[in-house]
């Protein structure tokens, strides 16, 4: 049966000020084309840019609730194929803090998580070819059937394994199948059977050839990324899509990983599913910036170091190479990949708020307050994202690279209702579970931050992390065992 479904149109002759087609824009009657969201980024001053993204917000999701989930980010092992020079998080098997998670403590994550209320599970790692099929698809089957009665029943959503691990696994597995294709869906069935639920779009960074060439070293290129979100939907699965910004990458690379998933999102609402029922789709857009502390990309000499980078019309090396149809020539400039951009704060807000306007085919925008902090998180919600992300329980991978926010229920709830908004926690498709409306203030699991009377006791603590510190002893059993230094 086709599809009903139908992209709003664009007007590219439009300017981007344009009023009649900005007004349109946020009321999801037109489409920007890439152009016209690289000309919002560069010439709408921030406040106007976010009332724009907040209008578009409240288009889809209303004046009064803002969410947030209670799961966990259990990263299983540390020990990958690749060498992202963005990372700070993966290992070598043979290093001294190698780890592999048993699944014997796997399964003591997920008790705590659901001793605190969550509903779902993060799982991702590095890519260690140590591991069989056979691991994945047990330990799946344990979390069902130890946890079946957990979240009222419902049981533990396993949110798992990111597109780049699901291409090492093609290699690592050798699956039968004529294409990549037919070969990743030779690997998600198994694992979808077993108790996958959802893929997390992890991996995502910068699509454009030449960016994620310089950075991504053995990570899979973006056909190969994107290629597994479509196995996924057609088998009915809901996915989310990640960008990270503010390293080598140029401005209109930005705008065309934006537009990359939201022509691929276009394909999946679409096409529907391949096997007889729904198809799945792209759920969240999700986007942060870099975090440099103890990655080799850290090493790289920011942009403005240099007095001539200061001047007028200096142009920075990955703006001269990018293009709005990612296929830059790395050539363009003698510097590309040995200047570093960082983005701050308001470089982020206005990132986030040229996503919410791109991207008109994706339900949730999530605010990144893991990597910019509570307050930032807290003003995105008024920069077009929907979504505060997770109460976070455990962090391994960013705060490898020297973030370590950490927030419980109550003061996630803090922050959504301070901004002006209802917390509420959702699930991994969005569905609300429990909405804390101030009139409910007095039953019991209703309104975590109304209920507290002493927010000292409510201050950050440290994040758990598989990582020992100096002189402890590693705080898990491994399977992949690590040979001294």
């Amino acid at each position: 049966m086709p599809s009903l479904y139908r992209p709003p149109p664009t007007f590219a002759d439009a300017s981007a000020a344009d009023a009649g087609l900005l007004d349109a824009v946020t009321a999801g009657a037109a489409r920007l084309t890439p152009a016209q969201g690289l000309e919002l980024f560069h010439r709408m001053p921030l406040v106007e840019l976010g009332r724009l993204a907040d209008a578009r917000c409240r288009a889809i999701h209303g004046d009064a609730i803002r969410t947030y989930v209670i799961d966990r980010n259990i990263n299983y092992t540390n020990v990958c194929t690749a060498k992202c020079t963005f990372c700070a998080f993966r290992r070598d098997a043979e290093d001294h803090d190698a780890y592999t998670l048993e699944h014997g403590r796997l399964y003591e994550k997920i008790e705590e998580l659901v001793g605190i209320g969550g509903t779902q599970v993060l799982m991702q790692g590095g890519m260690n070819p140590a591991l069989p099929l056979e691991w994945y698809t047990t330990l799946l089957r344990g979390i069902k059937e130890r946890f079946a009665g957990a979240n009222g029943g419902r049981g533990v959503h396993v949110h798992g394994f990111s597109p780049p691990e699901f291409i090492e696994f093609v290699r690592f597995f050798d699956p039968p199948g004529a294409t990549l294709f037919d070969k990743v869906l030779s690997v998600i069935r198994p694992l979808r059977e077993a108790g996958l639920d959802s893929v997390p779009g992890g991996g995502g960074e910068i699509f454009a050839a030449p960016v994620r060439r310089k950075i991504g070293l053995g990570k899979c290129d973006a056909e190969s990324w994107l290629t597994v979100m479509k196995a996924a939907h057609s088998l009915g699965m809901f996915t989310s899509a990640t960008m990270m910004f503010g390293h080598i990458e140029g401005y209109a690379d930005r705008v065309h990983h934006m537009a990359t998933v939201r022509e691929w999102q276009d394909r999946a609402m679409r096409d529907g599913g391949s096997e007889g029922g729904p198809g799945g789709h792209y759920k969240a857009f999700i986007s942060w910036p870099f975090q440099r502390e103890n990655t080799p990309l850290g090493r790289v000499r920011d942009w403005g170091d240099r007095p001539e980078e200061l001047e007028p019309g200096a142009l920075f090396p990955g703006d001269a190479v990018a293009t709005l149809d990612g296929d830059g020539d790395a050539r363009s400039h003698p510097e590309f990949g040995r200047r570093v951009r960082r983005a701050g704060a308001v470089e982020y807000l206005r990132t986030q708020a040229i996503s919410r306007l791109m991207l008109d085919n994706v339900y949730s925008i999530g605010a990144s307050w893991v990597t910019m902090g509570p307050h930032i998180g807290q003003v995105a919600l008024s920069f077009g994202a929907n979504d505060m992300g997770s109460v976070m329980m455990e962090e391994n991978v960013v705060s490898a690279a020297g973030t370590t926010y950490c927030l419980n229920e109550p003061v996630l709830c803090r922050l959504i209702r301070e901004a002006g908004f209802t917390p509420a926690q959702r699930d991994n498709a969005y569905d609300l579970l429990r909405v804390h409306d101030a009139s409910r203030a007095g039953e019991a699991g209703y309104c975590p931050d109304l209920a507290v009377t002493d927010w000292s006791a409510h201050r950050a603590k440290r994040l758990h992390a598989e990582r020992p510190a100096a002189g402890e002893a590693a705080p898990v059993q491994v399977t992949v065992t690590a040979g001294a230094k």
